[in-house]
């Protein structure tokens, strides 16, 4: 397979995964995402803002997230996130650690 075609294929699946977190798995909250897998939406917004910072794109988080999500963080989170149960909520400081770093999200 050429680069180019690699390129391209994917591309696509990063689309597909992005249009089904976001349209078909509105009920998959982030913060479960995290807890299981080492990874989110927002990790995935996170990653599309370094891969164009890289290539001398200025785009800071806010910018990444509102291209990823298609809408503002605070529209999303009046629209499909609910409230995460303290265990949840320490799980998760422990996933953010281990799969991100230290800093707070």
């Amino acid at each position: 397979m050429d680069k180019q075609t690699q390129i391209e294929l994917e591309a696509a699946a990063f689309r597909t995964l992005r249009e089904h977190l976001m349209e078909k798995r509105t009920d998959v909250q982030n913060i479960d995402m995290m807890n299981l897998a080492g990874f989110c939406r927002n990790c995935l917004s996170r990653w599309y803002q370094e891969a164009a910072n890289e290539r001398g794109i200025e785009m800071d988080k806010n910018e990444a997230r509102e291209i990823y999500y298609g809408m503002t963080m605070d529209e999303w989170k009046a629209n499909y996130q609910t409230d995460a149960s303290p265990e949840k909520q320490k799980d998760f400081e422990k996933a953010f650690a281990e799969n991100v770093g230290t800093d707070k999200p």
